[in-house]
């Protein structure tokens, strides 16, 4: 299976949407989902984990409704990290058991509705259980409910996205709560979840696995302790969280997630049998592979050393790759004006910079391209996760347009309109 959009089909795409006009003057940006791609990446993921494994989509790496609605058919769920996301995702269609709600952040009031829906809560810490025990003694529901565990394992190579070092703001760390924790399964009836979440971008394999590897072993030594205290529940729910790293550059060797199954499997029997429901929440894995950008470009700006084009795309979009582009990286390419890729020897040398008034938005320094003209269009590799749900609001620019489409069909699905001067006047009033 390919994992990626090639570039030969990035060509057609942007041709084909060219021709149609689906893509016309106003878009000066557009983003591409590969659906067929996408539906791939689940059918693979199910393929490998149990067959009553949830496997639950980020919602924050792609919230689009129609997404989500395709997600659901597929029969997926949704995991969510705030009460709006929960929100999009009822909204959209999924049953409460589809949901899983793992807000750090969660009050009261969010719990209740939460609760209400049906969702599989995670919660953060100790003192929230004791607020869903308060609750659910009034209520009743079809939730059902897990505990984020701060496995301690480690930071991968990107620290601002490494969730499990010995400090991290998430879940209750394990080394310093190990009784606390272990008392709360014996304490609370309907604590039949445990969770956890180590990264993903840029953390290797055996970080993830020493991460699972940690509760894990708490799980089933927990066990243990109810079947000799002669208690009828276990723990039954085990959420592995995310973790699958992608390919953003070429040359980037990522596993597969045939690997880390296959590594869980091996090392972690217990949760491929009947004694435990996984539940994976990947979100970069899906998505980011499965979908480009494009910008037109409309000005290109020659000084004596170097040639800048400006991208209608910036910091706005690529929020991590202009703060932080030492480990957030996309390919660029160059398409003509009818929207094939340019190839041969790329020869000039240009400085990519974003839209935005200020001086640091800049997506690259120095390239190799093609020659551009005016009408070209720069083509962003794998933009499918982290960009739009992450869109900056300075300069109140317009979100742009978002097109899915199927392999071997020429026809496009509006996902998402562009944004009007109106809708951004309603978004600030």
């Amino acid at each position: 299976m390919n994992d990626i959009i090639t570039a030969d089909e990035i060509g057609k795409t942007l041709k084909n949407a060219l021709q149609q006009k689906v893509v016309n003057n106003e878009d000066t940006a557009a983003v591409f989902y590969n659906l067929s791609l996408l539906k791939e990446k689940f059918d693979r993921v199910k393929k490998i984990f149990p067959e009553n494994a949830l496997h639950a989509s980020a919602v924050k790496a792609c919230p689009f409704t129609k997404v989500l609605s395709l997600i659901k058919e597929w029969g997926a769920g949704t995991e969510a990290a705030s009460l709006p996301e929960a929100y999009l995702a009822e909204k959209t269609g999924f049953a409460g058991e589809k949901i899983i709600f793992d807000s750090p952040a969660k009050t009261g009031e969010e719990l209740k509705q939460a609760v209400k829906a049906g969702a599989h809560i995670n919660s953060d810490s100790l003192d929230e259980l004791e607020i869903i025990d308060r609750l659910i003694s009034s209520m009743q529901t079809g939730s059902t409910f897990g505990l984020r565990i701060n496995p301690q394992a480690g930071t991968g190579r990107i620290l601002i996205t490494s969730v499990a070092g010995e400090y991290s703001k998430f879940g209750v760390p394990v080394k310093e709560y190990r009784n606390e924790i272990i008392n709360a399964y014996l304490k609370y009836e309907w604590l039949t979840g445990i969770h956890l979440h180590v990264g993903s971008q840029g953390c290797p394999l055996e970080l993830l696995l020493k991460g699972v590897g940690t509760v894990y072993s708490l799980a089933v030594e927990i066990n243990g302790i109810l079947a000799k205290e002669n208690k009828k529940r276990r723990i039954t729910i085990f959420d592995l969280g995310g973790g699958i790293p992608v390919n953003y550059k070429g040359g980037e060797n990522a596993f597969t997630v045939e690997e880390y199954a296959a590594a869980l499997k091996e090392n972690f029997p217990l949760l491929f049998t009947e004694q435990f429901k996984l539940i994976t929440e990947f979100g970069r894995y899906y998505f980011a592979n499965s979908a480009f950008a494009v910008s037109r470009i409309d000005n290109i700006k020659k000084q004596k050393d170097i040639t800048t084009i400006i991208s209608h795309l910036g910091a706005d979009f690529f929020l991590r790759r202009v703060y932080n582009p030492e480990f957030w990286h996309h390919n660029i390419s160059l398409a003509g004006k009818q929207g094939n890729i340019k190839s041969g020897k790329a020869s000039v040398k240009y400085s990519i910079g974003g839209p935005l008034c200020f001086a640091g938005d800049i997506l690259e320094k120095e390239i190799i391209l093609p020659d551009a003209e005016k009408g070209d269009y720069l083509v962003f590799h794998d933009t499918g996760a982290y960009t739009y749900s992450m869109w900056s609001r300075y300069n109140s620019r317009q979100m742009p347009k978002v097109l899915g489409y199927y392999k071997d069909d020429n026809k496009f699905i509006v996902l998402k309109e562009r944004e009007g001067l109106e809708d951004i006047y309603k978004f600030w009033s």
